[in-house]
């Protein structure tokens, strides 16, 4: 999927920002600035999210990580699911499953307090019933899930990214320690004490990760099916792990 991104952003800016603001909005484009903390917002699915600086922008691929985490929860369970969605930032993962499963208990930690300011903004918007806890990943955590699902940080510290991601959105929601792997071995090293028998984690990933996180898996839980996929750009994104 190639994506003419200078279009794409220009008639973004057309159909969210006020004409008034127009030729401001165009000119803080060209100066670096991403299009969606212009408008404050960014299209998720069929819906729309607010966000802003705080938080990482939403991407496509995370929009596919929900799409098909969806239909593996629709395949693998029958009735309530319980799920928890780990460095939620903007909320859109969560209030996306909250809203499109209808027998669903979504929960949402994050340890920045900013972020959850603004998932929280995103669920009062949509009427979810999504609980937000402010938290480091699963640490102290006592509650159990059927369902884990991540895009936690996962570009290397030393990893060379484009300018205008690398000026402008949080560190904190893009980079993380031991080659961009922290936090897929504190969440599979931690989690299965949070875990119902019949469980399923969804992870986003970096697209030369995979191998890396199919061997914590295999690590740190036992009798399990681990497989990846990749995503519209044939590029390994997803990690998924069903008990069995």
């Amino acid at each position: 999927m190639n994506i003419d991104i200078e279009k794409y952003n220009e008639d973004y800016l057309r159909k969210y920002l006020d004409p008034s603001k127009l030729e401001e909005g165009l000119r803080r484009l060209k100066s670096g600035e991403p299009v969606q903390y212009i408008v404050g917002n960014v299209d998720f699915f069929e819906f729309n999210y607010d966000i802003d600086s705080r938080v990482l922008i939403p991407r496509f691929e995370t929009e596919e990580l929900v799409d098909r985490t969806i239909k593996y929860i629709n395949k693998y369970y029958d009735g309530l699911v319980k799920i928890v969605d780990l460095g939620t930032g903007s909320g859109c993962i969560a209030n996306t499953l909250s809203l499109k499963l209808d027998n669903s208990i979504v929960s949402a930690i994050d340890i920045s307090t900013d972020a959850l300011d603004v998932a929280k903004h995103n669920s009062k918007k949509y009427n979810t019933d999504v609980k937000f806890i402010n938290n480091d990943m699963l640490d102290g955590i006592t509650d159990k899930f059927d369902v884990i699902i991540s895009n936690p940080p996962y570009i290397s510290i030393d990893e060379q990214i484009m300018d205008v991601v690398k000026n402008n959105e949080p560190s904190l929601a893009l980079y993380a320690s031991n080659n961009g792997l922290y936090f897929y071995d504190k969440i599979l090293s931690t989690c299965k004490k949070n875990l119902n028998d019949n469980f399923f984690i969804a992870f986003e990933i970096g697209q030369t990760q995979a191998l890396a996180i199919i061997e914590l898996t295999n690590k740190y839980l036992s009798n399990v099916d681990v497989w990846s996929e990749k995503d519209l750009n044939g590029l390994d994104r997803y990690i998924f792990i069903k008990s069995k």
